[in-house]
């Protein structure tokens, strides 16, 4: 027998859906920046890139759209660590 986790709301419904429209709103790599640096510092729960996951596993989000978010995020992670280590 296969059973199956119902997704569960990171936030509130409305909320929720209103952390989607503004990750498809974000179309650039400094939008998507700009946002999870806004998110990371006012929201006092996950951290972005968690929150992602958890929408991609919920299938509330395409996994494009997750691809294109956490791509930019960790490119942008791998670019910090590498200034930190030349210097």
């Amino acid at each position: 027998m296969t059973t199956t986790n119902k997704p569960k709301k990171i936030f509130g419904k409305n909320a929720n859906d209103a952390l989607i429209d503004q990750l498809r709103a974000c179309h650039n790599s400094e939008e998507i920046l700009g946002f999870e640096k806004w998110f990371n510092s006012n929201i006092e729960s996950k951290k972005l890139y968690e929150i992602i996951c958890d929408l991609l596993k919920n299938r509330s989000i395409s996994r494009g759209l997750a691809s294109k978010l956490l791509s930019t995020l960790i490119e942008d992670r791998d670019k910090t660590i590498n200034n930190l280590s030349v210097q």
